[in-house]
């Protein structure tokens, strides 16, 4: 059965078993559920969510939204292409060519904002990580490593461009994206699925669970975005106020709520959003509906909060 793929694609595959076929589609499906979860999920400190756009002013909700359906068949060829395969340094041009295409098609998709192009790394690595598991074995700690593995390949055709992660990098000496794959995803695997758990098991709404994870992250990762946009100080306030939330309890008290207020409203004035932190917890979400077995990503409820005045 031959299936659609990008041009560079085409060159490489032929055709790809149905069997597969149908896997690569459920977990690109999962990879796109997982970046809409992320950013409805209301209230965000500085991030795009149902209230508006946050610090950007190139994004709105309708535009991440869009631009989420738009990459999702690019996951689906890297899926496809990773089935059956192993982390090599064959594979890993692949995926960067199908990346870049994802990339083109983004920018198109939203008028030229870069909405997920750290997304697209992230979870196109994890997507293709995923398709290489036996399906009685997708754990979260094996995807993760599968994931470091094919990173730790380069990207030997990659454009000799200066990215805004670049830039960051040698100013602050920070390893952004790029860097967390290289280390299995840490901010995932032991921050984000940990907290998320545990604020499930303590009883937590599911929106109250995903912020308190979103902060966790925030309040650890040393944020390409925040320091692009605001530079140490945006990033040291992103970091004490969130763990000033986690200290008073999370986001589901009503101290934790003051200072998660306190600290949207801070982040808005500087103009800086933790999109960094906002990508790995998408990835967070990703990965927990795989180890969950699930062929959807839940509603989080906080569309239902909004309406009741909540949050």
């Amino acid at each position: 059965m031959s299936t659609a793929f990008s041009s560079n694609t085409a060159l490489r595959i032929q055709w790809v078993p149905s069997d597969d076929q149908a896997e690569a589609k459920r977990l690109a499906s999962l990879a796109r559920q997982s970046l809409i979860a992320e950013v409805e999920l209301t209230p965000k400190p500085g991030l795009v969510d149902r209230r508006g756009a946050g610090a950007h002013s190139d994004l709105s909700l309708s535009i991440m939204k869009r631009s989420a359906v738009t990459i999702e068949p690019y996951f689906r060829q890297m899926a496809a292409y990773s089935k059956r395969a192993h982390p090599s340094q064959a594979l890993r041009q692949q995926l960067a060519f199908i990346g870049r295409d994802a990339e083109r098609a983004m920018l198109r998709a939203t008028g030229g904002s870069n909405s997920h192009k750290g997304a697209i790394w992230i979870h196109g690595l994890l997507v293709s990580a995923a398709a290489m598991q036996d399906a009685n074995e997708m754990q979260a700690s094996k995807i993760a490593e599968t994931g470091r593995q094919i990173a730790s390949f380069a990207d030997r055709a990659a454009p000799r461009l200066v990215t805004h992660g670049d830039l960051v990098a040698k100013t602050y000496g920070v390893t952004g994206a790029r860097g967390e794959a290289l280390r299995g995803f840490p901010h995932v695997v032991e921050i984000g699925l940990p907290t998320l758990r545990a604020k499930r098991a303590s009883g937590a709404t599911e929106c109250v669970a995903r912020i308190d994870t979103l902060l966790s992250i925030m309040s650890s990762l040393d944020d390409t975005c925040l320091l692009y946009r605001g530079g140490p100080g945006a990033l040291n306030i992103a970091k004490s106020g969130a763990a000033a939330v986690e200290g008073a309890g999370g986001s589901g008290t009503p101290n934790g709520k003051q200072r998660l207020v306190r600290l949207d409203r801070r982040l808005l004035t500087l103009g800086a959003s933790p999109g960094g932190s906002g990508d790995l917890l998408a990835a967070t979400l990703f990965l927990d509906a795989i180890e969950r077995r699930q062929d959807e990503v839940q509603p989080d409820g906080s569309e239902a909060e909004d309406q009741d005045g909540a949050t």
